[in-house]
C-alpha cells in the first residue's frame, strides 16, 4: 500500500486516531475516558498561566475539547514519546480535527492543517498529566479552519503520562489523555 505524507503525518496515522476516537478505545486494551458534560462546560473556560498566553495580535479562531492518547515506544530500556493520536471534537461534540506525529492537526471538515512546534519556555508541568504547552506553527496548509492559524495551545491536559520503569525495547504502549487545544491566526 502507498502511503501519502504530509508534515510527518501518514494517512495510517490518521486512520488509528479515527479509529481510536470510534471505538472509544486506546491501543493496548486501556480504556479511553470519555469527556463528561460538565467537564466540556468546564474545559472551555480554563485559566491560562501567562507562560503560555499568545503574543498580541493574534485572535481565537478555534476551541476543541481532544480525546486520545500518547503513544511511547521503548528505546534503551526507557520509554519515548512516539506520537500522539487524538480527535479533537466542535461544542456539539462532532469531530472535527484529527492530531498527530510532528505535531500536526488536520481539519476533517476542509483538510487545511497546521504542524507546530513547542515555543522555548512556553511549558507548564501538571501533576499526573502531560505537560500544557505553546506552540508556534511552522508550516499550514488551505485555507480553511486551520489554514491561518499561527499559535496552539494545549490546555488543561489529563493523563498521557509517560509508563515509569524501565522496559523491553521495542514494546509499544499508549496511554490515554484529553486537552484542550486553541487556535490562534493574525488578528
Amino acid at each position: 500500500m502507498k502511503r501519502v505524507q504530509f508534515i510527518g503525518l501518514t494517512l495510517g496515522t490518521l486512520a488509528l486516531a479515527g479509529v481510536t476516537s470510534a471505538c472509544g478505545a486506546a491501543t493496548a486494551g486501556t480504556a479511553q475516558p470519555a469527556p463528561s458534560s460538565s467537564a466540556s462546560a468546564e474545559k472551555q473556560d480554563v485559566k491560562v498561566a501567562d507562560v503560555l498566553k499568545v503574543p498580541e495580535g493574534n485572535k481565537l479562531v478555534g476551541k476543541y475539547e481532544a480525546a486520545g492518547v500518547q503513544a511511547y515506544t521503548c528505546a534503551a530500556g526507557t520509554w519515548k514519546l512516539l506520537e500522539p493520536a487524538a480527535t479533537l471534537v466542535d461544542k456539539d461534540a462532532k469531530p472535527i480535527v484529527l492530531h498527530s506525529r510532528g505535531p500536526v492537526w488536520v481539519s476533517t471538515v476542509d483538510g487545511s492543517a497546521v504542524e507546530a512546534g513547542a515555543v522555548d519556555g512556553a511549558k507548564v508541568d501538571r501533576p499526573g498529566a502531560i505537560p500544557e504547552l505553546l506552540l508556534k506553527a511552522k508550516a499550514v496548509r488551505g485555507d480553511g479552519l486551520l489554514g491561518g492559524v499561527t499559535y496552539v495551545q494545549r490546555l488543561d491536559t489529563e493523563g498521557g503520562v509517560a509508563p515509569t520503569g524501565t522496559c523491553q525495547s521495542n514494546v509499544q504502549v499508549s496511554v490515554p489523555y484529553t486537552a484542550l487545544y486553541t487556535f490562534y491566526a493574525s488578528a
